[in-house]
């Protein structure tokens, strides 16, 4: 049986890839697919090789520490590659380990359909070459992405964003509330601290003095959305006693989002997420100082929130690093519950990035440009 290799280094990717697989199913139900994902891949039939936790590290210096277990699931996968033959490969996004796997790859005359481009606009733009030699096409997920990759002579089509199609919310607002007992006479906050371990040992403690600061200010309620690959555990063992009480979501984040009065969140796709859903947001993110001065010396952006960058201007407070204190959290977080102006013309920005990312069906272009690639099998 013919079948097609799918690697997802993140959480976010491996939803999308699991969207890309249920879709491509419908036009060859026959194919299989094999690789790295998480759970909602595995739904969809795919059968993992490795979890994608094993690939989500966070940070250059970070990863090294790491490089032994990685090089194992890269030699593990070549092995697979070379016993399976696949008709073709799928890979998304995770460009340190894709990349490299792409040259493999091609070498075999496996062909490569990249997924969620590298983000060549920000920092490392020589990642523009390899992709020339290495990926048949890319998949885009952001438009303004398509006159870079012209501009290179490489193959790519902009399959629209495969959020705007997975963000709904379920419940109301007072059907949200009830459900998990909370106050709808207090005013909501939902915490995205991240969804890697490293991002919530550096995010948590930051966050919890700046909860205590907003509580006593006002007589606030917050959840906190917890990523489908961290265990309530290790959270709980983040935050301090007088915090415990708070509530810990492992679903309903897109309802707890659409409830609040206002999200801090770490950047990343949460940052988006909240976008979509038109909820006020505060952005942050911390890592390692030595990875941080590395990255900035390479960043030729301004703005880390791709909400931001998609605007083209800030439209949403951003702290970063050494910004990332509990004092400026709760001065940003007063600044937008106290003015409906600043409010407003927030969620009219979030409007307009949603016109941005206009109306195409990210799942359903995907599985088409993958069909174009095989054919005939």
């Amino acid at each position: 049986m013919a079948s097609i290799l799918i690697i997802a280094g993140e959480n976010s990717g491996e939803k999308y890839g699991a969207d890309l697989v249920r879709q491509f199913k419908k036009l060859h139900p026959s194919l299989s697919f094999f690789g790295i994902g998480g759970t909602h891949m595995e739904r969809e039939g795919v059968r993992l090789l490795f979890p994608v936790e094993e690939l989500a590290v966070v940070g250059v210096f970070e990863i090294i520490s790491h490089l032994l277990r990685i090089k194992k699931i890269f030699n593990k996968i070549k092995r697979e590659i070379k016993h399976r033959k696949p008709s073709a490969a799928v890979l998304i996004d995770s460009p340190d380990f894709n990349l490299r796997l792409a040259k493999k790859l091609k070498r075999q005359s496996i062909p490569v359909l990249y997924y969620i481009s590298p983000t060549v606009w920000a920092w490392r733009k020589g990642r523009l070459r390899t992709i020339k030699k290495t990926v048949d096409k890319m998949m885009l997920i952001f438009p303004f992405e398509e006159k870079i990759y012209e501009d290179y002579g490489i193959p790519a089509v902009y399959v629209g964003h495969p959020l705007k199609d997975r963000i709904k919310a379920s419940l109301t607002k007072n059907e949200f509330l009830e459900n998990y007992g909370l106050d709808p006479q207090k005013k909501l906050i939902s915490l995205l601290p991240g969804s890697r371990r490293s991002e919530l040992k550096y995010h948590m403690p930051i966050l919890a003095k700046a909860l205590e600061r907003i509580k006593s200010e006002w007589d606030m309620q917050f959840v906190l959305l917890q990523a489908e690959n961290l265990e309530k555990n290790f959270l709980l063992n983040l935050i301090p006693s007088w915090l415990k009480g708070l509530k810990i979501l492992g679903e309903d984040h897109y309802e707890a989002i659409a409830s609040s009065d206002l999200v801090l969140s770490a950047c990343g796709t949460a940052n988006l997420e909240t976008a979509l859903l038109e909820t006020p947001l505060v952005s942050f993110y911390r890592i390692s100082p030595l990875t941080y001065l590395f990255l900035h010396r390479l960043a030729a952006i301004k703005n880390f929130s791709i909400v931001n960058i998609l605007a083209r201007e800030r439209i949403i407070p951003e702290l970063i690093q050494r910004d990332f204190t509990p004092q400026n959290i709760f001065e940003e977080t007063k600044k937008i519950l106290n003015s409906e102006e600043q409010r407003s013309e927030m969620l009219a920005q979030f409007r307009r990035i949603k016109k941005i990312l206009g109306e195409k069906n990210a799942p359903q272009n995907a599985a088409i440009e993958l069909e174009k690639l095989i054919v005939p099998l």
